[in-house]
This record gives C-alpha cells, sequence and structure tokens, in this order.
C-alpha cells in the first residue's frame, strides 16, 4: 500500500492523542485514506518530559530542522499553542512544501488569512479542524457538505468550561466560583480559566466560523464578547421562571441582503427546549442556517483529547488523499473583497433583551424605567415584579423582557435607567436569542 509520510510538531496532550491513533491504529486509517500514513518525525522541545505515548526513538527528536528538511514528509500535523514560536513554525513547514494541519485557534483567529494567503502562494493547504468544537467536524460541513448554501446563520456553544459551569448553575441553582472549582478539579477548566470565562475562546473560535462561511476577515479582537464570569444566580433563576435557559452563545448572522455580518458572543437566553439550551456539561454545539438545507445542529464534545485527535488525524488523512487541497482553494474566493461580506457595527445588532433592575420600592419608579427605554424606542413584552424583601435596603428586582431593539438604543437606554436614584446596584441585560 502507499505511504504517506507525516510529522508531528508539539507533543501536549492532542499531540500525544494523533500520535496513539498513527501508531495503535494504522490499519483503520490506511482504510480510510487508501494509503498508510507514517509518522516519521515527532518534535517537541523536552525529550526528557514523560508522556503517556511510547514514541519509537527514531522518531522522537527535539530537531525541528530534522523535520522541515525531510522532503519525504508531505503533511505535518502543527500542535503547538498560542501564537510564537507557532506562526513561525507554521510559516516555515508552508515554506517547505508542506501541507500543514492544526489544532491552534488563537494562531488562525489572529493571522488565519495571512497564513491562508501565504499557503495559497506557494500551492499548500492549511487544515484546521480542531481548532473549533474539537471532535465536531464543524468546519468541513461548512466548506463541503453545506456548500450549496449560503450561510445565514451561525449560533453556537464553543466552549466547553464555561457550557459546564453555566449548566451546573442552571440546573442545581449551584454558585459560579464552587462550580469552578469543581471544573478544576475534574481537569475541565484550566488553572487560570480567563480564556475561557471571559468570552475570549469562544470569540477566537467565531472568527474562524466567519472567515469560513461568510468571508468576513475580523480580528478576534474586534467581536465584542462577554464572558460568564459575572453572570448572576438570581438572573438565571427568573430566566427559568419565564422559559428559558441562559447559555453562552457565539453569534454569527447576515444582515444588509448578504452585504455584512453581525458577530458577538455573550450570555444569551434561549427558549427552553431548543437544541441549543439542552446542551449540557462539557459539550459543544453549533447550530447553522443554510438557504438552501435550513437548519442544521451539530453536537458533540468540542474539547478533551481523544475528540481533538481524532479531527486531527482526520485532517490528516483528507490532506493525504487530496481532499484539503480541493476544499482550501474555495477559500480564494474570499480573498476577493468583493465577494466577502464586512463586519457590520455592533451597535446595529438587533434583537430582544432580558433586563432586570434593582429598584426601591417607591411609586412611579415602573414608570420611570419604562419612560426611559421609550425614549429610546424599546416597548415592553412583559415584566415581573417581586415584593419587598426583608433587607433594609427596600429593593425589588424589576424584570423586563423587551421587543426587538437595536443594541446601541439597549445601551443608551441602561446607562440612563442605571443613573437613576431609584435604581441600585447595576442593572443587567442579557440578549434573547430568537
Amino acid at each position: 500500500m502507499e505511504k504517506t509520510n507525516v510529522g508531528i510538531v508539539g507533543l501536549g496532550t492532542v499531540g500525544q492523542g494523533v500520535a496513539k491513533i498513527l501508531l495503535d491504529h494504522g490499519d483503520r486509517t490506511a482504510r480510510h485514506a487508501g494509503r498508510t500514513l507514517w509518522l516519521k518525525h515527532a518534535i517537541v522541545r523536552d525529550l526528557s518530559k514523560p508522556r503517556d505515548v511510547n514514541i519509537p526513538d527514531d522518531i522522537l527528536s527535539d530537531d525541528i530542522e530534522r523535520l522541515i528538511n525531510d522532503e519525504s514528509v508531505s503533511v505535518v500535523a502543527q500542535l503547538i499553542g498560542g501564537i510564537e514560536p507557532a506562526k513561525s513554525i507554521t510559516l516555515r513547514l508552508l515554506e517547505s512544501g508542506k501541507d500543514v494541519v492544526t489544532a491552534n485557534k488563537a494562531l488562525l483567529a489572529a493571522h488565519g488569512p495571512e497564513l491562508f494567503d501565504r499557503a495559497r502562494e506557494l500551492g499548500r493547504s492549511i487544515a484546521f479542524e480542531a481548532s473549533v468544537a474539537g471532535g465536531i467536524p464543524i468546519i468541513a460541513n461548512v466548506s463541503q457538505c453545506l456548500s450549496a448554501n449560503q450561510i445565514t446563520s451561525m449560533h453556537a456553544i464553543l466552549n466547553g468550561t464555561s457550557n459546564f459551569i453555566i449548566s451546573k448553575m442552571d440546573l442545581e441553582g449551584a454558585d459560579y466560583n464552587e462550580v469552578l472549582k469543581t471544573a478544576q478539579e475534574l481537569g475541565l477548566a484550566e488553572a487560570d480559566p480567563t480564556m475561557d470565562v471571559d468570552g475570549s475562546d469562544a470569540v477566537q473560535k467565531l472568527a474562524i466560523l466567519a472567515h469560513l462561511g461568510f468571508g468576513a476577515r475580523v480580528h478576534w479582537s474586534d467581536i465584542p464578547k462577554r464572558g460568564i464570569d459575572n453572570i448572576q444566580a438570581c438572573d438565571m433563576a427568573f430566566a427559568k421562571q419565564m422559559g428559558y435557559r441562559v447559555k453562552l452563545i457565539a453569534y454569527a448572522k447576515l444582515v444588509d441582503n448578504g452585504k455584512g455580518i453581525q458577530l458577538c458572543v455573550g450570555p444569551m437566553l434561549i427558549k427552553a427546549g431548543e437544541p441549543l439550551a439542552e446542551v449540557q456539561a462539557n459539550y459543544n454545539a453549533v447550530s447553522v442556517v443554510g438557504d438552501a438545507v435550513g437548519p442544521v445542529f451539530f453536537h458533540g464534545q468540542g474539547a478533551g483529547q481523544m475528540p481533538t485527535a481524532s479531527a486531527v488525524v482526520a485532517d490528516l488523512i483528507d490532506t493525504a488523499v487530496g481532499r484539503t487541497d480541493l476544499t482550501f482553494k474555495t477559500l480564494e474566493l474570499w480573498a476577493d473583497g468583493n465577494k466577502r461580506v464586512e463586519f457590520a457595527s455592533p451597535g446595529e445588532l438587533e434583537g430582544r433583551f432580558y433586563m432586570r433592575f434593582d429598584v426601591q420600592d417607591h411609586p412611579g419608579v415602573l414608570g420611570q424605567v419604562t419612560s426611559l427605554l421609550g425614549e429610546q424606542g424599546i416597548s415592553i413584552a412583559s415584566v415581573i415584579q417581586h415584593e419587598v424583601g426583608d433587607g433594609p435596603a427596600k429593593t425589588v428586582p424589576l424584570v423586563m423582557m423587551t421587543h426587538a431593539a437595536k443594541e446601541s438604543a439597549a445601551t443608551a437606554a441602561m446607562t440612563q435607567i442605571a443613573a437613576l436614584p431609584t435604581v441600585a446596584d447595576t442593572p443587567e441585560r442579557l440578549r434573547i436569542l430568537d
């Protein structure tokens, strides 16, 4: 059987999973690829570091020049995280005549278009299925299976850590800090969970999906984001009373007759029973709407060693047999400024909102709040006002659901309402995903 020599750069958690599949299941990969995928080089920084996979001595090395200068290796899984040296290594691999497979979402979110352009100049390809949603084949489905469609929207849960935390808070009424500690003990959250809980991880993945599905060349740091690190348990409880669940959603939608795209990441209310609302624990999910196929839904493990390694090896197979080259060329369409959509103003994003105000129990407070909303053109769909509590502040939560309004109008109204002397603390506003 024909043989394709492959290399791995980086034997962290995912890299070890990829090596296990290549070394232990060569028959499986050969069956799907029609050829043997032969692991010839595994490049690491520290040879003495203990690993869960037994790499033969003639394969394991700390000398990346061995791999770069080996013309018999045609495809490399570049599995180093972060921006540098990952970017420089990726460029050197491409320039040495090798196709690249990567799971590095941060790199692609920051420099994807630049790397894709360089790969095309060199006649090479970059496959990146594992960079978004782990084992869920969303990249292949958007770029291949749904290629007859104009994607009109993508709404997704892209961070398993945040979804685990927010699911526990919703289902068990648990405290955020307690659930975060549990997630860290289970290995579902890093010692420093900032990138997960502040929305950065999800927004990086959204930037990749936006480029792939819509041709939007937007840096991830320009996409509005909010995480789950300041979500209050009371808001999740109020949402549940009204038949909703709160989820951290990556949001992408075509607007202006397909000329613009609106992007954001943040906690949103979703009607209970909707597929995204029922995604629990550390699972990921992506809801895609195409103009021909309609709505489709993808659900599965969004992280972890073997789900992510599964996606990397699938990319290695697709690259070896030529499928990646065919689909990668379709990204050239997005290189033409006349064909790609532009990032629309975040303030123009329209939708319904959940709003909560802790107000003093004085006559006319409700009227003051609704008057300021009305000045911004925001109408109220429903109101819940609870009785006065036992505390000395004598405040009550005033919960409202609005009709559709622009983000800029909602922001202005919330600023004005927060300044009222009868409003205590900071008001809360969450988008409703309809």
